[in-house]
């Protein structure tokens, strides 16, 4: 993690909210040089929990996103989602 202020909120709720037994945030900004979304962050999430046990992977993504609720608009650009139960 490269301690952004982003990041370090993403990690906070995501832990918060999902008690993950894995969870790897990646930023992505430098592949997105150039764009409409530079200066704001673009993020990978992988993350392994017990709470996404028996929901469609889209449930899981509107879960991640409700638990990110404010930082889509401010901070997150894009955010690509790897979420699991194991």
């Amino acid at each position: 993690m490269n301690g952004s202020p982003v990041m370090a909120q993403i990690r906070a709720r995501l832990e918060a909210a999902f008690a993950p037994t894995a969870l790897e945030i990646i930023d992505e900004g430098h592949k997105h040089a150039g764009h409409a979304g530079e200066g704001k962050g673009h993020f990978h999430v992988r993350i392994v929990s017990a709470a996404f046990a028996g929901q469609l992977p889209l449930k899981r993504h509107r879960m991640i996103y409700a638990a990110l609720e404010g930082l889509m608009d401010n901070g997150i650009h894009a955010l690509s989602i790897d979420a699991n139960t194991e």
